[in-house]
């Protein structure tokens, strides 16, 4: 979605511990709509159990309304990329689904996504999305203070390279506090020391989205969705992470952590 404000701000403790309320409440949609993403399930569905549970953690959706979006969560199946649109597609398996969430608490955001299989998928898929959430993490750990954008981003971009995906330049990561969308941009490829320097205080989310063609795309005319040029699928992982003394500390977890507390499989 587009950048909207062009300050980076920094935080405090107080600002993190709104964003991480914001954040278990992402988790806690992810955890809800990974769950009903089966054969049948259609992408409404999925819409309607989160707007039940941004009710019920007392949030609001970033997504609803915003540049007028006109749904709670993008639902983004097979090749789109981001930005779907949720409508009466029933899931089919085979397919894979990605959900962006977004929900603001007392002001404060967090935003983060996952992409998963709905049933049984080809090898090289259940591969795409494996790695996409690896390059995720390995991301997430560059996020460190005094590290540069550009350390973030080649560590995405340097874990879809040896399986040769496309790796999605047009749609990035962001900064992210009392708005969705803040400056830094944050892409998912760049150059080792090189870029803003992340500081102690900010937040970013890291968004990687791998595509098993092309890394080119195509906007439908929703205005919305943005889907893969050559039709192949697209896998999309996100996560906000503050900038602390202690390291990067996820904030989009149903509790945050410090990204070096977390092991694997903690991480998946």
């Amino acid at each position: 979605m587009k950048t909207d404000a062009r300050v980076v701000t920094k935080k405090t403790p107080e600002d993190f511990a709104k964003m991480a309320i914001a954040g278990a409440c992402v988790a806690a949609i992810h955890a809800a709509t990974r769950a009903a993403a089966q054969p049948g399930t259609s992408l409404l569905e999925l819409d309607a159990i989160s707007a039940e549970i941004l009710r019920e953690h007392d949030c609001r959706s970033s997504f609803l309304g915003y540049h007028g979006f006109p749904a709670t969560i993008c639902a983004s199946p097979n090749e789109v990329i981001v930005h779907g649109i949720p409508s009466r597609y029933q899931l089919r398996e085979g397919d894979i689904i990605s959900i962006d969430a977004g929900a603001i608490y007392e002001g404060w955001h967090g935003d983060a996504a996952f992409t998963v299989a709905v049933g049984d998928v080809a090898p090289e898929v259940t591969q795409l999305l494996e790695v996409t959430e690896r390059a995720l993490w390995n991301g997430i750990a560059q996020a460190r203070h005094g590290r540069r954008l550009g350390d973030v981003g080649h560590a995405v971009e340097e874990t879809a390279r040896p399986h040769g995906y496309g790796v999605v330049r047009d749609y990035i990561g962001h900064g992210i506090g009392r708005q969705m969308h803040e400056a830094p941009n944050v892409p998912n490829y760049g150059v080792p020391g090189k870029g803003f320097k992340l500081k102690t205080g900010m937040a970013i989310a890291i968004e990687p989205m791998f595509n098993l063609g092309t890394s080119e795309s195509s906007v439908l005319d929703d205005g919305w969705t943005v889907i893969t040029q050559d039709g192949k699928l697209s896998a999309h992982f996100e996560h906000t992470v503050a900038i602390t003394p202690e390291g990067p500390k996820v904030l989009t977890l149903a509790e945050p952590r410090l990204v070096d507390e977390l092991d694997e499989v903690g991480r998946a």
